[in-house]
């Protein structure tokens, strides 16, 4: 994975990313792990689509800073907090803002992607 720091300890594998917008950590059987760190894709003020995934759930979790949930057609707004598990349902149309300096971390199956996501484009 580009750009994700991995070291080994006593054969425990511990991974890092320090730099911005989503990179996948690591993989395991059907499943990944992945940082979503601020970036330009997710500041609300360049909000143009909302996705969903229709083969997988997603999971986020909060691990600093500030992230907003976007849910649904309606663009509803979940404020989210640290350490919290979130779970998006697959089907949920959703989006997340973040604020700098946020670190949130995503556990999805691992062939979420493209092929079994939708967009659905809220702003021009």
């Amino acid at each position: 994975m580009e750009n994700v720091s991995k070291e080994n300890k006593y054969g425990v594998e511990i991974y890092d990313y320090n730099g911005e917008s989503y990179r996948d950590a690591m993989r395991f059987g059907s499943w990944r792990v992945a940082y979503l760190n601020h970036g330009k894709p997710f500041m609300e003020e360049n909000f143009k689509k909302i996705e969903r995934h229709n083969e997988s759930d997603e999971v986020f979790i909060l691990l600093t800073g500030k992230a907003t949930l976007i849910i649904g057609e309606g663009l509803n707004k979940i404020e989210m907090e640290p350490h919290k598990l979130y779970n998006v349902p697959k089907g949920v149309w959703h989006h997340i803002f973040t604020t700098e300096g946020t670190s949130v971390l995503i556990v999805e199956n691992d062939d979420t992607g493209a092929e079994n996501t939708e967009f659905l484009y809220v702003k021009e």
